[in-house]
């Protein structure tokens, strides 16, 4: 066994690993265990890893083997390896492999073969697999249809598919970046943003080209992107999460690429643009899927030779999506994120339809690095106005919650931090429409909600972003894939039930590097549901590596 000063990691026999941020070998054994272990907590001292099957089958992805893990395991370890966790690795490693995806000379169709005659004779019996197989000799057939349906729902049995399919080149599209942007500033990529794009692209060699960036909100994840779409040289579909996102993706190309007006196209309500590089929402791909025939839209995606797909957002990628991507499977895709949570478990399929986890770096570690701002995060507990208390002890679960987010004590006390922050960058944030409209006329500030024309919206995020305004009051539209490099303070006075995803957002808000610290306010009613979900959201970012003061307001307001 190395030095105790050199054994940073414990391993634990749930399958969990302790990495001890004060040990020499820290940095090492991070970078020899992030292959096949996911971050779950980066807070000061002791970070948390969890070896799962999804990080196994990530790993195998990649070409890493059991013996490799295994070793660099015993490396690293305080302490003896437990046996039931190198079993564990071994018997899911095993899995990986045992079901190929294959092309196959039938137009249409691909070719899976499953190794062992047990596992073929468990897998026919399943009713919910065979609908999407047809049988043929030794192997099956599987239309180009059923490819996504099908590995998704062998992940959902811990039988990951090792699709062995070639991808697509694509239709050139030649993007180069440039070294000054188009508005006249330096222009130069960060070195993580180039290690996460050279990790999803891997030299162009079979097994990449598919897969998860996961980086924090302010890192800079269209940049990677960006950087992706220049190493492969190709037609590029981009899918985002609404309007305003499509065309910030398109000003940011539009301003760090060689590529012309001509040559970027977007697809939304508004205009049907397919060009070389198309941007568009998962609203419009997945729009009609009650209609026939299905998905009107996605038919005019399939006429083009893209060559890669961005998911932006991907974590938010929704179920109709999933099936209609199925029959792009063979196209490089790439999924950016801050968080891979989801709130419904399914972050299975996503690694199941877009690919393994590529890159990953903790929040803490890019802020000591100033490459986004340091935050700070304060809970403010209010008690519950007399009048309100009543109604609250005897509604039912929804109510109460509905009850305590909508205390009106939080309208003084947002125009309070608003006035210390006088002349910040300042964010409040909601999720009930009736109480964002009370605060907004308090404080005298624009209201954005998702009924807010694409316009209007835009126009006030340039006013927001020029400085005119200080001060927007935003609805849950706000959470995603909004640019405003220059909020400072959030003041989120109602979320969605304790979401860790949305928690991320928001905070994501705030984290643009600046010349100044950045402050995150959450207002929650105390002694009541709310306070109880805050837990969870207050867990997250603890967990992510932040100081999470709570204070008690005053109550004579």
């Amino acid at each position: 066994m190395s030095s105790k000063n050199n054994t940073p990691l414990i391993v634990q026999s749930d399958g969990s690993l302790l990495l001890d941020v004060h040990d020499p070998g820290f940095a090492a054994a991070r970078d020899d265990i992030a292959p096949f272990a996911e971050l779950e907590k980066s807070p000061e001292h002791m970070h948390t890893y969890r070896i799962s099957p999804i990080s196994l089958w990530n790993a195998a992805s990649a070409g890493l083997t059991e013996k490799e893990i295994e070793e660099r395991l015993r490396r690293w370890s305080r302490f003896p390896v437990p046996d039931n966790v190198l079993f564990s690795v071994k018997d899911l490693l095993g899995r990986y492999g045992s079901i190929i995806l294959e092309p196959d000379d039938e137009p249409g169709y691909l070719v899976l073969r499953i190794k062992s005659e047990a596992l073929r004779r468990e897998l026919t019996a399943r009713r919910e697999i065979m609908k999407l197989l047809i049988p043929r000799s030794d192997d099956f057939l599987v239309s180009l249809v059923n490819r996504g349906s099908l590995k998704s729902t062998l992940i959902k049995i811990n039988y990951p598919v090792d699709d062995r399919v070639p991808l697509k080149e694509g239709e050139r599209t030649d993007i180069i970046l440039r070294s000054a942007t188009a508005d006249g500033r330096d222009f130069t990529i960060r070195d993580y943003q180039i290690e996460a794009a050279e990790s999803f692209h891997g030299g162009g060699l079979p097994g990449n080209g598919f897969g998860v960036i996961v980086l924090p909100c302010g890192a800079g994840k269209t940049i990677v992107g960006i950087k992706v779409m220049e190493l492969l040289q190709t037609s590029t579909l981009i899918v985002t999460t609404n309007v305003a996102a499509v065309h910030q993706w398109i000003d940011e190309l539009k301003n760090k690429t060689g590529l012309d007006s001509e040559s970027i196209g977007e697809y939304t309500s508004a205009k049907k643009e397919i060009r070389p590089v198309t941007v568009t929402t998962y609203q419009i791909l997945s729009y009609g899927q009650k209609q026939d025939p299905p998905f009107p839209h996605f038919a005019i995606f399939r006429a083009r030779d893209w060559g890669l797909i961005i998911y932006d957002e991907v974590h938010l990628l929704p179920a109709p999506v999933f099936r209609v991507t199925a029959e792009i499977q063979a196209v490089r895709r790439l999924g950016l994120t801050a968080t891979l949570v989801r709130e419904d478990g399914k972050e299975g399929e996503v690694f199941s339809l877009i690919g393994p986890k590529r890159y990953d770096v903790p929040w803490k570690e890019l802020e000591q690095k100033g490459w986004i701002a340091e935050a700070y995060c304060t809970e403010i507990r209010i008690d519950l106005p007399e009048e309100d208390r009543i109604p609250y002890a005897t509604a039912d679960k929804r109510k109460k919650y509905r009850i305590a987010a909508e205390n009106t004590r939080k309208i003084e006390i947002t125009r309070e931090l608003t006035a210390n922050h006088a002349g910040e960058g300042t964010l409040v944030i909601g999720q009930y429409i009736d109480q964002l409209t009370k605060i907004a006329a308090v404080l005298k500030a624009p209201l954005i909600t998702g009924k807010t024309p694409n316009k209007e919206r835009e126009n006030l995020y340039r006013r927001f972003r020029s400085g005119e305004l200080s001060v927007l009051v935003v609805s849950k539209v706000a959470n995603f894939a909004i640019d405003l490099p220059d909020a400072s303070v959030a003041i989120q006075v109602s979320g969605t039930f304790g979401s860790r995803q949305e928690e991320a957002q928001r905070l994501g808000r705030i984290l643009r590097p600046k010349d100044r610290n950045s402050y995150f306010y959450s207002l929650v009613s105390r002694y009541t549901l709310e306070e109880e979900f805050a837990l969870n959201r207050q867990k997250f970012l603890t967990e992510q590596g932040y100081g999470y003061h709570i204070e008690l307001w005053d109550n004579d307001i």
